[in-house]
């Protein structure tokens, strides 16, 4: 039994496909986190999307921003743009189970092994105020609305940078657009947890007064085993309690794959070098 957990596959189906044969994966023995950014500007959105429902329990995804504008543009809400690539997985004849799929999964996920220790699973980061609990609770509030019948309300008031930072006494649309923003759209904010959503670039040229949201001092899961994705320009990081996985597959760079072992510090990474699918300029 194997436990792994991908960064962005943003639709590369076949690079996908290639990894989980490199590492000989089961679905009836082994499991595989998916990190958010299932599709988009990829050229395969609807297979990889398909390989993970079929797998079941076995592959266990997270939502990425990505994943979310599917979502909404499958409603009518959103307007694609030049780089989107939605159109096979909207024009598909199982669309419609694609898309119930999709929506029954989480903006965060906590894995837990034989030896207690955690592993936190988010597509972008964690505010600093947010401890371990925070995270679940706060996720299962937005999975419990993109459950209801009018789930299309949320996703049309889902988008916007305001509230740029978290209050527990936050309602309604503003509550869960922070929320989704922390968990899908997160990089930088100041050590007071304001999020900051204009720059992309590597961690080391953070703009004056941010800094990565898990370099924030006093961060409430420091101490907690995180994996995340979404932030291509940061590249692969292995800390001790810091995974980021997301090494730009779609711009030519590499699926990554992480194979974690009895306890979270038995680690090896699994690269799949990419076919530059989308020149750089707006990633994400």
């Amino acid at each position: 039994m194997a436990l792994y957990c991908i960064g962005d596959i943003q639709g590369c189906d076949d690079a996908f496909e290639q990894l989980l044969q490199t590492v000989d994966f089961s679905v009836s023995r082994d499991t595989l986190y998916v990190l958010g950014d299932l599709v988009n500007r990829g050229p395969k959105s609807a297979e990889v999307l398909r390989r993970c429902m079929q797998a079941g329990d076995s592959m266990r995804a997270l939502l990425g921003n990505h994943d979310l504008h599917l979502l909404a543009a499958a409603q009518g809400l959103r307007r694609q743009s030049k780089r989107d690539t939605l159109a096979q997985v909207l024009d598909a004849p199982d669309r419609d189970a694609l898309l119930g799929w999709l929506r029954q999964q989480p903006l965060s996920r906590l894995h837990t092994n034989a030896s207690g220790e955690n592993l936190l699973m988010v597509h972008a980061g964690v505010l600093p105020q947010w401890s371990l609990q925070d995270c679940m609770a706060l996720n299962a509030e937005v999975q419990a609305v993109l459950q209801e019948a009018d789930f299309a309300r949320f996703l049309q008031n889902m988008y916007g940078n305001l509230p740029d930072r978290w209050s527990a006494d936050l309602q309604g649309d503003d509550r869960l657009r922070c929320i989704v923003n922390a968990f899908t759209r997160l990089r930088f904010c100041s050590s007071a947890g304001v999020m900051d959503f204009e720059s992309s670039e590597s961690a080391d040229q953070a703009p004056e007064g941010l800094t990565p949201w898990f370099d924030v001092p006093g961060r409430l899961t420091a101490d907690t085993p995180i994996a995340f994705g979404h932030w291509s320009t940061l590249g692969h990081i292995n800390r001790p309690n810091l995974m980021a996985m997301d090494t730009g597959c779609i711009w030519g760079g590499c699926l990554s794959m992480m194979r974690i072992g009895e306890n979270m510090n038995e680690r090896e990474l699994i690269q799949l070098q990419c076919p530059q699918t989308q020149v750089p300029g707006g990633k994400g």
